[in-house]
Formats: structure tokens, C-alpha cells, sequence
């Protein structure tokens, strides 16, 4: 059972989850032989506040 963890920043609509687990789930069934129903993802959202990328926050702390 394949488990892909996708996180990136917070602010992505459900709709566009959803058409990203359909085709990450489709590459999965056409690369890997893996059947649909066992391909997992997961998103976990992460606010800016918690990401940084060179060393720099991408947001402010919330207040």
C-alpha cells in the first residue's frame, strides 16, 4: 500500500486536492501496477508562518 505525503502551503481549495490525488493516484496505478484502491494520499497544509526556505519564514508569525 503506497503512502505519498504531499505538503505544501496552506490555501489549496479541496477541488484542487482532489484532482491531485486523482492524478497521482493514476501515475501510481500506470507506473507502479498498483491498484487505485490501495494508493493513499495524504496533504498536510502547512501555513507560512511554519515554512521557511533559506533560512527566511515565508509569512509572519500569526499575532
Amino acid at each position: 500500500m503506497p503512502v505519498i505525503r504531499i505538503e505544501l502551503s496552506a490555501g489549496r481549495t479541496q477541488e484542487q486536492k482532489q484532482k491531485v490525488a486523482e492524478e497521482i493516484t493514476q501515475s501510481m496505478v500506470a507506473h507502479c501496477g498498483c491498484k487505485p484502491e490501495t494508493v493513499h494520499v495524504v496533504f498536510e497544509d502547512v501555513k507560512p508562518s511554519d515554512w521557511a526556505v533559506g533560512g527566511k519564514f515565508l509569512g509572519a508569525p500569526p499575532t
